[in-house]
């Protein structure tokens, strides 16, 4: 008897042991990202961090914290605020508001095959160097969340659940900045889109129409569209280079982008090309959200080219002011970019708060 007692007794304190700060009492469960076959087919792995794999308790750490509000100083919106399911995790307005009323200059970008950014520079000016530092800034940003992060890891460290969440994501109840990013990075690798009409029609599981497949051939001819050279074509399902490009918006810039990263002139009105994928769903378009609808984004390429110093030479009808698509070309060209729409992604029940 007196044994079995010191048994239960020593078990019960190695229990207790078992602080919450155990670094040894929980493993995380690996949770490797799901390749689409028509990514796998064409494209190189993604890229995951080596100090921050992807786990089960991670990914639903950062989905929480996604959705949660209390990342901003007063509790009222959360980074889903201006990256929602529905719109392809963007906004619907040209740019968005913050926790104080206050429009920011630029349009949010959406939210998917993030892990495929081979350069790891994020924002339309490239500013952040990984998704994890992406993460960051928008806490701490006056027009933003209007935060700062040692009050928000004050409250996640006073709250009643997160200590918890975050010893099973990364083996320890202690919150820091670095691992809240970390969470929501790991959140935000899985939001994946890969499954639009063009995607199985690739795969030969669908069929164009003549209107889409003559789209397709506009895209990709030099003496047409001439569309291809950045963001990509059917060998590359990401649709973007990622890479920055002057696009002839504008004669003169207010927003330098790129430039105002680097310092160099030279990059000056240079903004990431988005990806082609979700046009039905992210409207507006364009780092300012300038234009309402997809009409006015090809308008711009066909006839309302700016000219500047910095223009992309792959502009290369400038002197004309655009491509000069037929008014026939124009709709083949849009009906064939709204086969890259992947309805399923905006209703996915891993992606929903």
């Amino acid at each position: 008897m007196q044994k079995r007692l010191y048994l239960i007794s020593a078990l019960i304190l190695t229990c207790l042991s078992c602080s919450s700060d155990d670094t040894t009492s929980y493993e995380p469960i690996p949770q490797p990202l799901t390749i689409p076959q028509i990514f796998s087919d064409h494209i190189i792995p993604p890229i995951i961090p080596t100090n921050n794999p992807q786990t089960v308790e991670g990914v639903a750490l950062g989905k929480k914290l996604f959705f949660d509000t209390i990342l901003s100083s007063d509790g009222t919106q959360a980074c889903a605020s201006c990256h929602a399911p529905q719109n392809a995790f963007t906004d619907n307005t040209a740019t968005s508001v913050g926790i104080d009323g206050v429009f920011g200059t630029r349009n949010a970008m959406p939210l998917f095959n993030l892990a495929w950014n081979y350069n790891e520079r994020f924002n339309w000016d490239g500013t952040a160097l990984s998704l994890e530092r992406q993460a960051e800034e928008p806490v701490e940003n006056p027009i933003e969340l209007h935060s700062n992060w040692d009050n928000v890891v004050s409250r996640l460290q006073a709250h009643p659940e997160y200590p918890e969440l975050f010893r099973l994501a990364f083996k320890t109840t202690t919150i820091t900045k670095e691992l809240t990013t970390k969470a929501i990075a790991q959140f935000e690798r899985t939001l994946i889109s890969a499954n639009s009409k063009f995607d199985n029609y690739t795969l030969g599981n669908a069929t164009l129409t003549a209107q889409e497949l003559n789209g397709l051939d506009v895209f990709l001819r030099e003496d047409k569209g001439d569309c291809f050279h950045c963001h990509g074509n059917p060998s590359n399902p990401l649709w973007t280079d990622n890479l920055f490009h002057n696009n002839g918006l504008d004669a003169t810039f207010t927003d330098l982008g790129l430039g105002t990263v680097t310092g160099d002139p030279n990059d000056n009105g240079k903004f990431k090309s988005p990806s082609l994928r979700n046009l039905a769903f992210t409207a507006p378009y364009m780092h300012d959200g300038r234009f309402s609808t997809l009409d006015e984004v090809i308008n711009h390429y066909s006839e309302g080219l700016q000219n500047s110093a910095t223009i992309d030479p792959l502009m290369k009808q400038i002197a004309q002011g655009g491509v000069q698509l037929t008014d026939e070309d124009k709709a083949d060209l849009k009906a064939f970019l709204l086969t890259l729409s992947d309805s399923t992604f905006i209703t996915n029940p891993l992606y929903q708060n």
